[in-house]
Parts: structure tokens; C-alpha cells; sequence
């Protein structure tokens, strides 16, 4: 049986690329009011209302908005909004800020800015402490204090729980199985998932025992063997966003140059080398992806950090780890609006936000064509991309 979000998703990016010598468009749709898309199909089946203002988009390619399910943001409000802002720029409609917020800007969640992506978060993360480390995050040392964290993030209505598992290269203790399991039962408990900051693969299989929902990261110490493999297909609604570090490799920046002051172009560029340790820890994770993309997990997109193009580099580094353009855009797209329960983004159907990307070439061609936008609708409005964000 076909998947009607998928091919929603994928009728909306092979038909939506118009052969530039016609001047019809393939698809039609409708905006119509309150930032929705009233209607969406092919021409001949779609009524446009008298008055409605048309927009020639032969020659483009149209996608949805593409969804970050990890980042983490500035923490004052004017900041936060200039990094909403920057991803609707460049096509993102959505950040969840992973594990790294104070309490007083959950506010913002709900506030529908103009021009300016939809903001989720965690709050205030779990993890063991962590001297020297940013202190926002809960610092733990029981499974009591993990539950009682998790309480207090119940209480502040975060929009998934996030933990820390990993010992910074043997800087700090982990969280134990005690400990997390602990976590993950008392956010169950209280109706919340939990998603887990990894590293090694023991601790991704112990948190699969222990009933995590997501992972926040791919495992980076070793190449993972079939009995990981097997855990996933046992859980098919886990959650992986592998959020692959940069292959290490110098890139064509050039891209980037319009939406960026000049400055902090050139020291993207300064940067911009080849790196062999960071192209051994990409081929680890790289395999991995591959290997759980081909057992059929569930995979969303994730960058970590706060660089707002992100998306374009992450979507790039997933293709060229195995996975095939059309499934790195359902990731980013239809499963990453689905793991985050957005019920009206990630595909370009009738009742949906109309949030979607006009590009000037078609990524099923040339995945970097999602780098190549034309126009970005952001709640049936047009994003200024005029001049970069300041």
C-alpha cells in the first residue's frame, strides 16, 4: 500500500519540477487564507477562487519547508528571534532547541512571529555534571534527582525531555542505566519521550533496552554491528537523527555568501580545510547511517549547534552517506513533522500550513539544489530574503 505522506512529499517535488520550456505549472495551489494551503493537485483538478493572485512557477521545483529537529540556540530573546528569523531564511520552518534553554523563553514557543521559524524546545536538558561545561542543563548524579528533573520539566510543558550520555572523552561520568532508566520511566510516566545524546554503541543498545524514543546522535566510537541493527527493527517507531559532523573536507562556500556579512563569511572560509581526523569520525557514522537506513529506521534531520543553513549541509552529508535524495527529503521534511507531532507541516496537502521552498532546480536531480531557493513561503506569507538577516 502506498504511503500518502510520502507521496505527497514526493509528487510535490517531481511534479512540482516543471520542464522550463512549458508555461503551465503542473500542480496548482491555493493559499487561500490564514496561511494554509487550501487546495493543492494538478490544474485541471484544482478550482482557484476569482481574484486569486497566480505566481508563474515554471521552470521551479516546490518542496516543503525543511524541519530541524536539533539545534541549540541563542538564549536571549532578540537573539532567539534573529536565529528563527535566519532559518526561514533559508527555508527552515521549524527548530527544536535541544536540551540548552532556560525556562523564561518557552513562552516563545507558541508565538507565530512574522518571518520567523517555529520554535520548540526541551529546556533545560539531564546529564551528569559537567564542570566546565555550560550549567544550564540539569547536573545529576541519582536516578532521584532524574526523576525530580524530569518533574520540574513536566511541570514548564517542554516539548520532549533531552539526555546526556557520553563521557567527553573520559572527562566525566555518564549517566548510568540506573539513571536513565529512571529518567525515561518517570517522563513516560508524566506523557514525555526522551531523546538521548550518544556516543559509544553499548549505550545506545542500553537505551534502546531502557525504552528511548529518539536518538540525538548516530554511534560514533565504532561501526555498529547486527545486533544494533536488530534492537531498531524490534522498535519500528525509534527515532534516529543521525546528525553527521562535517566529512572533514574542503567545500564550495559560495552559497553562502549572499545571506551572510562579509565578515563572518570569511571566517566560515578561513575554516573551510581538509581535515582528516573529522573525514574518519564522518566514514563511522556515515556506515551507520547506511546500514540502519537500509533496515528501514526511522530517520529525521538534525543539525546540532546553531548555523541556520545547516539543513543544506546535513541533507547533503545524508546522501552522499547512502541514503537517496528522495529519502533525505522525507527525513527532513514528513518524518522529522511527524517525530516532532506537528500535524500541520511536513507535506504539501490541502489543511496544512503552507509552509514550502521554491527552488530553482530540482533536488531529485542534484540534491544541493535545495541550496538554490528562489522564494520561501512561511504561513502562506513570502520570507524577505532581500538582504541577509541582520
Amino acid at each position: 500500500m502506498r504511503d500518502p505522506d510520502v507521496h505527497a512529499v514526493r509528487h510535490s517535488v517531481r511534479r512540482g519540477a516543471v520542464d522550463r520550456r512549458r508555461r503551465k505549472r503542473d500542480r496548482e495551489r491555493d493559499t487561500g487564507r490564514g496561511g494554509r494551503k487550501n487546495r493543492t493537485g494538478r490544474p485541471a483538478d484544482v478550482r482557484v477562487p476569482t481574484g486569486a493572485t497566480r505566481v508563474d512557477l515554471a521552470g521551479k521545483t516546490v518542496m516543503p519547508m525543511i524541519i530541524d529537529t536539533h539545534v541549540h540556540l541563542s538564549r536571549t530573546r532578540d537573539a532567539l528571534l534573529r536565529d528563527l528569523r535566519l532559518r526561514a531564511y533559508y527555508g527552515v520552518s521549524t527548530a527544536l532547541s535541544l536540551g540548552t534553554d532556560n525556562y523564561e523563553l518557552l513562552d516563545m514557543r507558541g508565538q507565530a512571529n512574522p518571518g520567523t521559524a517555529r520554535f520548540l524546545s526541551a529546556g533545560r536538558g539531564i546529564t551528569m555534571h559537567e564542570p566546565g561545561r555550560i550549567t544550564i542543563p540539569h547536573w545529576i548524579s541519582s536516578a532521584a534527582e532524574g526523576r525530580k528533573a524530569v518533574e520540574e520539566l513536566a511541570a514548564h510543558k517542554v516539548d520532549i525531555v533531552k539526555i546526556w550520555v557520553d563521557t567527553r572523552g573520559d572527562k566525566y561520568k555518564k549517566l548510568t542505566p540506573e539513571i536513565y532508566g529512571a529518567i525515561i520511566d518517570e517522563a513516560h510516566k508524566r506523557g514525555l519521550r526522551v531523546t538521548a545524546h550518544i556516543f559509544d554503541l553499548e549505550d545506545a543498545k542500553g537505551l534502546i533496552r531502557a525504552g528511548i524514543d529518539a536518538f540525538a546522535h548516530g554511534v560514533r566510537d565504532r561501526d555498529i554491528d547486527d545486533e544494533l541493527v536488530a534492537m531498531f527493527k524490534q522498535r519500528p517507531n525509534l527515532i534516529l537523527t543521525p546528525n553527521l559532523p562535517d566529512r572533514g573536507v574542503k567545500v564550495d562556500l559560495s552559497w553562502l555568501r549572499a545571506g551572510l556579512p562579509a565578515d563572518e563569511f570569511a571566517k566560515l572560509e578561513a575554516a573551510n580545510t581538509d581535515r582528516p581526523a573529522a573525514q574518519t569520525s564522518y566514514g563511522i557514522q556515515a556506515r551507520n547511517l547506511a546500514k540502519l537506513n537500509a533496515a528501514g529506521v526511522r530517520i529525521t534531520l538534525g543539525t546540532d549547534g546553531n548555523r541556520p543553513w545547516g539543513p543544506h549541509e546535513e541533507i547533503l552529508d545524508m546522501v552522499l552517506a547512502g541514503m537517496a535524495p528522495m529519502q533525505v527529503i522525507v527525513a527532513a521534511t514528513r518524518n522529522s513533522a511527524e517525530f516532532l507531532r506537528i500535524a500541520d507541516a511536513g507535506t504539501l496537502q490541502a489543511g496544512k500550513s503552507a509552509d514550502f521552498i521554491v527552488l530553482d532546480a530540482n533536488p531529485l536531480d542534484d540534491i544541493i539544489n535545495t541550496r538554490r531557493i528562489g522564494a520561501v513561503i512561511l504561513r502562506g506569507a513570502a520570507v524577505d530574503r532581500a538582504q541577509p538577516v541582520r
